[in-house]
């Protein structure tokens, strides 16, 4: 395999002397030390082209003048339409020795053609250790590790600790990569917080860090202007760190505390990003409106200047009065010429503002639709950490077995609460959700009594969700006796996999919507009967 050698240019955040000298450097004024620096270095580094379905290969990882201490190694499987990347790091550093504005670390994947894509979080245990299992659709490119403030970054930092070593017998070709890539954009995170004014260099120790990265996350965000350009999506990432500092207080554990602190994280930098690109857009359309004015300004002129002359000849040359006059039609005719000239260019200048903005109409409308993608995927995985889940044209259907009810009744067994409490902290972590709970029985016994036990069970998971903090607005309950059976009700397994209550989440925030509320049983029904009470005895349901 050809080895050749990529120069990467990337931002130097902090200065030199802070390496060398670490914390015996003297720390600068609050008022004049800002979160980031950059200054360009540049260093080199190699990049591999996996090849579609090239099996596995694995690649080093090496520390840099960082961290030289730091090593280990990634495993890099060809899967059909996808690489699955395993990273194993050692002798990793906390991230807060390169400054206090720095929580954690980044996996990077660079391409040749310079683009930085974010494959994960890395988080060293005690023992500088960590390990991280992600997959990619890229099939070229190289692996860099960077310490960043918090884990939802999209622009690389120049803080690279790590980068990849090819191997000898590494499978693949070496391509190389523009040396102008999108780290220098590392810039965007200037802002005038001094680092120990930062949210985390002020919190207790034991905070945990999904935590931290959230309140940076949002302290950066406004400073760098979000209030004015993303108050919405400010507004959101700041509603989901209320949360978490909710739970926190509550000592609700480590889950539903992060979910919320990294989806405030998440959505913090999307109020960045959002605030940078209308501020570009303030910053284009400014100097546009300048370059009118003076071309303006300029065609004015001009056409004062004309007549000034147009008179000086018509006094001083009474002989020439025809030939002035022919002068100055010339000249009406080519200020009607440059009008129309004028005219014509803003006519197309609208034309192109117009195609623009559709233009990014579309990609909100494709980022949007995205995104409820994404969230549908992770909420998928959360749900079916507790119970069966399965995604269906309905909505994302959580099957709860018979075994979580008593025989014959409807009230919950001890292990089904439990669950249940899993479920509506999953929930409360996702805005506008739509829950139709379904109570279904076997085909023993009569309709009547299976129509009442079914709609009775259904209520009594929508009374505990309710109770659980859910919106009783968006619960909805119906009890279904023994139509819709999902076995053969001949036999006794079958009838016990029809006794059961499902769940449908869905809504518009996952890309769905729920069954319309004429079909449900709302929450006021007579079904939601109090959860203590008991079915008459009647055969196993």
């Amino acid at each position: 395999m050809k080895k050749c050698h990529i120069v990467l240019c990337t931002t130097l955040l902090i200065a030199a002397s802070m390496l060398a000298q670490e914390s015996s450097t003297p720390v600068e004024p609050m008022d004049q030390t800002p979160v980031f620096r950059v200054k360009v270095i540049s260093r080199t580094t190699k990049a591999v082209n996996y090849r579609h379905r090239g099996g596995s290969t694995t690649v080093d990882f090496k520390g840099t003048s960082l961290m030289p201490e730091a090593g280990g190694r990634a495993k890099v499987d060809g899967k059909e339409g996808r690489l699955a990347i395993s990273a194993e790091l050692t002798h990793m550093q906390p991230a807060a020795k390169f400054g206090a504005q720095y929580l954690t670390y980044v996996l990077w994947a660079i391409t040749p053609e310079g683009r930085s894509v974010n494959l994960g979080e890395v988080v060293p245990n005690n023992d500088g250790k960590s390990k991280i299992d992600v997959t990619t659709d890229l099939q070229a490119f190289g692996l860099v590790v960077t310490a960043e403030p918090y884990f939802a970054v999209t622009r690389p930092s120049d803080l690279v600790v790590v980068e990849n070593i090819i191997r000898q017998e590494t499978k693949g070709f070496e391509e190389p990569i523009d040396a102008k890539f999108d780290m220098l954009e590392g810039g965007e995170y200037t802002i005038d917080i001094p680092a120990d004014q930062l949210p985390s260099s002020k919190a207790a120790p034991n905070t945990p860090l999904d935590l931290l990265e959230a309140r940076n996350a949002v302290a950066i965000a406004k400073a760098a202007g979000a209030q004015q350009y993303a108050a919405d999506s400010l507004s959101k990432a700041e509603d989901f760190l209320t949360r978490a500092e909710d739970y926190l207080q509550r000592k609700q554990g480590r889950t539903p505390i992060g979910t919320v602190a990294r989806g405030a994280t998440q959505t913090a930098e999307d109020a960045r990003v959002l605030t940078l690109k209308k501020k570009e857009a303030e910053r284009i359309a400014a100097e546009k409106r300048a370059m009118q004015e003076a071309q303006e300004k300029a065609e004015a002129d001009a056409k004062a200047s004309a007549v000034a002359e147009a008179k000086a000849k018509a006094q001083a040359e009474e002989d020439a009065r025809q030939r002035a006059q022919a002068e100055a039609d010339r000249a009406a005719a080519e200020k009607a010429q440059a009008e129309a000239l004028a005219q014509q260019q803003q006519a197309q200048a609208e034309a192109e503002k117009a195609r623009l903005a559709a233009e990014d109409a579309e990609r909100q409308k494709q980022e949007a639709i995205r995104q409820k993608e994404e969230m549908r995927a992770r909420l998928l995985r959360q749900l079916n950490q507790v119970l069966d889940t399965k995604d269906t044209d309905r909505g994302l259907v959580v099957s709860m077995p018979d075994v979580l009810f008593d025989l014959g009744q409807y009230t919950l067994k001890p292990a089904a609460r439990e669950r249940l409490a899993r479920i509506s902290g999953i929930v409360l972590a996702y805005p506008d959700l739509k829950l139709q709970i379904e109570g279904y029985t076997d085909s023993t016994g009569g309709d009547a009594f299976n129509q009442r036990l079914s709609e009775k069970r259904a209520a009594t998971v929508r009374d505990y969700l309710v109770d659980s903090g859910v919106g009783i607005n968006n619960v909805f309950a119906r009890g279904l006796g023994k139509a819709n059976p999902i076995a053969d009700n001949g036999t006794a397994a079958g009838r016990k996999l029809n006794r059961r209550v499902e769940m449908i989440v869905s809504g518009d925030v996952i890309g769905d919507v729920v069954g319309t509320q004429a079909e449900s049983t709302p929450a006021n029904s007579p079904t939601a009967s109090p959860m203590n009470q008991t079915a008459p005895a009647a055969p196993p349901r």
